[in-house]
């Protein structure tokens, strides 16, 4: 297993304590399930870039190796 740390100024840091202390959290699965719903949140905007590209992809020109050999034989 991996570590990760990152830092937080003294106010950052009594908030994050207070708050994990009042609902009786662990604070390392606070943070992945913070950091993991901002990523599940951005995931579906990855998606649409990949369909996006996958569309442009379609109508693009398409060469094959021995045409790309062509072009770049000098």
């Amino acid at each position: 297993m991996r570590t990760i740390s990152f830092s937080v100024s003294e106010e950052e840091a009594k908030l994050i304590e207070d708050y994990v202390t009042a609902n009786r959290l662990i604070l390392s699965e606070f943070v992945k399930d913070a950091i993991f719903e901002n990523t599940e949140e951005d995931l579906p905007l990855d998606e649409r870039r990949i369909l996006t590209a996958r569309e442009k992809a379609k109508s693009e020109r398409r060469y094959d190796h021995t045409e790309v050999w062509k072009r770049v034989e000098v």
